[in-house]
C-alpha cells in the first residue's frame, strides 16, 4: 500500500442544495461542489416553490438568475466568482433582452459565456442557464 492519499478522496464532490431555489425534479443535484469549483445544473424560471414564472424573457431570465444566486449563496459564493456560464435560449431573437437582464447580475471581469438556441427547453420555457464558479 502507498502512503499517498487517495486522489479520489481528496477530490470528492459535495452536493449543494437550498430551499431558495427550485428542487431537483429528477436524478440530479441543484449544484455540486468539486474541489474549489461549483457546478450548477441548468436553472429554468421556476420559483423556489416549483411554479413557472409568468411573463416573457425578461421575467424568466430574472427568475433563472435569482435561482442561480440562491445556489451560489448556499455555496458561500456569488456572481463575482462565476467563471463560465452557458445560456440556452428557445429563440435567439430573445438574446438582447436576456443580455440586458444578465448584465444586471454580472460585473467585470465577466465570466466566459456560451449562448445557444435550442429546439426546446423543459416546460417550454424561454431560457435556461448554468454556471461554474471558483469557490474560495
Amino acid at each position: 500500500m502507498s502512503d499517498q492519499p487517495d486522489q479520489r478522496q481528496a477530490l470528492h464532490k459535495t452536493v449543494i442544495s437550498t430551499a431558495d431555489a427550485p428542487a431537483a425534479i429528477g436524478p440530479y443535484s441543484q449544484a455540486v461542489r468539486f474541489s474549489d469549483l461549483l457546478i450548477t445544473s441548468g436553472q429554468i424560471p421556476l420559483t423556489p416553490g416549483g411554479d413557472l414564472v409568468a411573463g416573457g424573457i425578461v421575467e424568466q431570465t430574472r427568475q433563472v438568475l435569482d435561482n442561480l444566486s440562491a445556489l451560489l449563496t448556499a455555496a458561500g459564493s456569488d456572481f463575482a466568482d462565476v467563471v463560465k456560464t452557458t445560456v440556452f435560449l428557445s429563440d435567439m431573437n430573445n438574446f438582447a433582452e436576456m443580455n440586458t437582464v444578465y448584465a444586471e447580475y454580472f460585473v467585470q471581469p465577466y465570466p466566459a459565456r456560451s449562448t445557444v438556441q435550442v429546439a426546446r427547453l423543459p416546460r417550454d420555457v424561454l431560457v435556461e442557464i448554468e454556471v461554474m464558479a471558483q469557490l474560495k
